[in-house]
């Protein structure tokens, strides 16, 4: 019997991953630096690292953040946040992470950082603002010449833990309309909750300016609740919201937080390698985003960290098909809710699933793949 020519064979669903459009919505800047980059950017200012061959300290960054909590994989950004705190390093930074991205079919991103993390070198601010968003330009019209379109757009943070949430906020608010998005906090979640400082959220919906707050990672249901209290439009990670999902005899049963979430469309920013670094669930396989996804609530996958998980968006998609059973309709519903929940304009959500994901999905179910 003659083989099929190697062009001709069904494709895998895995093996489609690579070229599908990707929608980007949680993603840490400090949490995706190259290695490589890392070891130079150290080598300039006398930071010393654990390794300083870019494979080993890569190596070194996925296995000191799989250490199991939340405060521990925090301890690895010491090392990124060093080497970040020039305008130089971190138009860098942005720049390659665009480039990355891009190469991964990521087509629109949100990436997200804490400004007041990068000022130990003198920048104000603003100048953060600044340099990272001139990074992401720069890397974004590089990817386009390259043949590979990608938006990138900035979400600001304010560390839970400190007391610049309304000067992050304000700042935030001023940059709306070069390329900052949103507001969010980071950092340190339990003891920390959103409504600590209530007149920051009533001062971004006076400006309307969305928020998406880290809920529901390291604390449960009582973290998801205080930040859909104060406004919430996402939740980064809540994966803790499977602790208000029940069953009985009559089938899966919501509690009222779930259904408030999962009725007014409030999307999660699920990041599933990361949960399992963190110890939020015990595999990609077991990790409660499947029985989410089922339940109708509005999942998005995302990679949080790409550097400490070792990951990119296409790794999680493709872990989730191969170790949870995820179908090419899976992998599109994600990525339309992703791109219908990104903070911009109702027209360009619209023509990003109508023009970029819709079309290249209707492609690859005419294509032949095999599950």
């Amino acid at each position: 019997m003659t083989e099929p020519h190697p062009d001709e064979r069904p494709q895998s669903l895995a093996e489609l991953v690579p070229a599908l459009p990707k929608v980007l919505l949680h993603d840490h800047l400090d949490g995706g630096v190259r290695p490589a980059t890392i070891v130079e950017l150290a080598a300039q200012i006398g930071h010393e690292l654990p390794a300083t061959d870019p494979d080993e300290l890569g190596r070194w960054f996925v296995d000191a953040a799989s250490a199991g909590t939340l405060e521990l994989y925090l301890e690895t950004f010491a090392h990124t946040v060093a080497v970040m705190q020039t305008a130089d390093a971190l138009r860098r930074v942005a720049r390659e992470c665009a480039l990355d991205l891009a190469a991964d079919g990521v087509v629109y991103a949100e990436v997200r950082f804490a400004p007041e993390q990068h000022v130990e070198q003198g920048l104000s601010l603003q100048e953060v603002v600044d340099a990272v968003r001139a990074g992401f330009d720069e890397g974004a019209a590089q990817a386009r010449e390259e043949g590979h379109p990608i938006r990138v757009l900035a979400i600001l943070c304010a560390m839970r833990h400190l007391d610049r949430w309304q000067e992050v906020a304000d700042l935030a608010i001023a940059n709306r309309d070069e390329g900052v998005v949103a507001f969010d906090l980071a950092g340190p979640e339990d003891g920390f909750p959103a409504s600590r400082c209530p007149e920051v959220f009533d001062s971004l919906r006076a400006a309307h300016l969305p928020c998406t707050l880290h809920a529901g990672e390291a604390a449960g249901l009582d973290s998801i609740a205080d930040a859909v209290a104060e406004g919430a439009l996402r939740l980064g990670h809540g994966v803790r919201l499977a602790d208000d999902l029940g069953a009985d005899e009559l089938g899966d049963r919501l509690g009222l937080l779930a259904h408030w979430v999962r009725d007014r469309r409030l999307a999660l920013e699920v990041c599933p390698s990361s949960n399992v670094q963190t110890g939020g669930a015990t595999s990609v396989a077991e990790h409660p985003v499947t029985r989410l996804l089922r339940l109708g609530f509005a999942v998005t996958v995302n990679t949080d960290n790409r550097l400490q998980s070792g990951t990119s968006l296409g790794r999680e998609l493709t872990l989730l098909v191969e170790e949870a059973g995820w179908t090419l309709e899976d992998l599109e519903d994600v990525a339309v809710t992703a791109a219908a929940h990104a903070f911009v304009h109702h027209d360009e959500r619209a023509a990003l699933i109508d023009t970029v994901i819709r079309p290249a999905y209707a492609a690859a179910r005419g294509g032949r793949h095999r599950a």
